[in-house]
């Protein structure tokens, strides 16, 4: 294997990528970029690092959530923090409920770009190129905003780093404290169907912090403050590439999240995506789903984790409702023989996409809900453990996704859909998972 540096991939066949038409503004930006600050630390990866560690002996269940793709429109403070309050209250849900703490990794702060079926687009005999989130472009259908535009890079940069920010100064200031959780609620889920079992929970916890601090005479002054952790699909290598830095300890950190992942479309292992990732010291996560033989597998573990270091790796399945229990077996026991120290996570979200009769992209919550109970019963079967969940959701009170608790139709989702890409998860839907996952695992762990 050749040697790798931080821009090896770029003599690898390559997937996924825009074509920027003006490459000497391209070149200016990744040059800003390289000079910027850092948006995490090398020491606060390590720290996630050796978190994943102890997920995969089992200490703890990891929470991955948030936008499908984040748009620079909405990096407001509102938004951010109803996102904090959803990821909040469903970490206090599944530590109740599965008795061990939780590992919070928020889809957020660089999630900006997404892989496409096509590149190009074509309406009323116009074709255009694909909207790749606003890393890239624009949604809007004209030449002007399809281009892709160099400035983005900068501006995701900036929109990442208020997004990081904000999220810091919120735990920093209380926001976290579960001394006062009941500050958590969306007034928007005031009146649905699970608040009066979150409140009652709420309550027990309240109950059980004052009765431990009544004996040991002291304030649990760990209760106030949470890690939260950030991840986002590496997708765009020249942008990572840029964020990419050697540290003192000589290894080189992707310092734009402490979390990147690689796509099931660019996840084959001599491509640019995995050549890339191989050579940070971040862990990595890698998405699996139909298609992934034992074979390939086998191949990205090697090549992403040649020392087996623990801590590394997250393999994320995305099988789809009702082909789960098929396809997942024989990878687990391909884990298995490697000898591979890996965390599973499951994804039910994006094998269970579909579109209504009027086009509308949507999930339902049932199929996403039974994917994450197989995905349980698979690993057990399996002499496995499932050791966290990857969801797209969001604090907001839109109707992206059929079903859950108001049992959302086809016809709701043209209320409040707002997802320029993929649906997500609202507030309530979110919080109504949680409890399904803490009361399935928790009564069998």
């Amino acid at each position: 294997m050749t040697a790798w540096t931080p821009d090896s991939w770029r003599d690898a066949p390559i997937l996924q990528q825009p074509r920027y038409p003006d490459p000497i503004s391209l070149q200016a930006a990744l040059d800003e970029l390289r000079q910027r600050p850092p948006l995490v630390t090398a020491g606060e990866i390590r720290g996630l690092r050796a978190e994943l560690a102890a997920a995969q002996q089992g200490d703890c269940f990891v929470l991955q959530g948030g936008d499908c793709a984040e748009s620079f429109a909405e990096c407001r403070p509102e938004i951010i923090a109803n996102r904090l309050r959803v990821l909040l209250q469903m970490s206090l849900v599944l530590t109740h409920g599965l008795k061990q703490r939780v590992l919070r990794i928020g889809r957020f702060a660089g999630q900006y770009a997404k892989p496409r079926s096509a590149d190009t687009e074509t309406r009323d005999g116009l074709e255009l190129p694909s909207f790749r989130g606003d890393l890239v472009n624009g949604p809007e259908f004209t030449a002007q905003a399809r281009a892709p535009q160099p400035a983005r890079l900068l501006q995701a940069h900036a929109c990442s780093a208020l997004s990081l920010n904000y999220v810091r100064a919120l735990i920093e200031g209380g926001f976290a404290d579960l001394h006062h959780p009941e500050n958590w609620d969306l007034a928007w889920m005031q009146h649905t169907a699970q608040v009066g079992a979150y409140e009652k929970l709420v309550a027990e916890i309240e109950n059980a912090v004052g009765f431990f601090e009544t004996l040991s005479g002291q304030r649990m002054e760990h209760l106030d403050r949470v890690r939260l952790y950030s991840s986002h699909e590496a997708l765009l290598l020249a942008y990572e590439a840029a964020l990419t830095h050697q540290d003192r300890d000589g290894a080189y950190y992707n310092l734009g999240c402490h979390l990147p992942w690689i796509g099931m479309r660019t996840a084959q292992p001599d491509h640019a995506h995995v050549e890339y990732c191989r050579g940070i010291a971040n862990p990595v996560g890698i998405k699996l789903g139909p298609g992934m033989s034992p074979e390939w597998l086998q191949e990205l573990l090697e090549a992403l984790n040649p020392e087996r270091q623990p801590g590394r790796l997250l393999l994320i399945h995305r099988f789809g409702a009702g082909r789960l229990e098929q396809g997942l077996p024989d990878l687990i026991e391909t884990v298995r023989r490697s000898g591979q120290p890996v965390l599973w996570l499951c994804d039910p979200m994006h094998g269970n996409t579909h579109s209504t009769a009027d086009g509308i992209k949507t999930r339902d919550f049932s199929a996403i809900l039974e994917e994450l109970l197989a995905a349980f019963r698979v690993h057990r079967a399996c002499g496995s453990r499932l050791g966290g969940v990857h969801l797209e959701l969001t604090g907001e009170d839109v109707t992206e996704c059929t079903g859950g608790a108001r049992s959302l139709s086809a016809e709701d989702l043209k209320r409040r859909y707002q997802s320029t890409v993929d649906p997500r998860l609202n507030g309530e839907q979110a919080l109504e998972l949680a409890m399904a996952i803490a009361t399935e695992a928790g009564a069998r762990a």
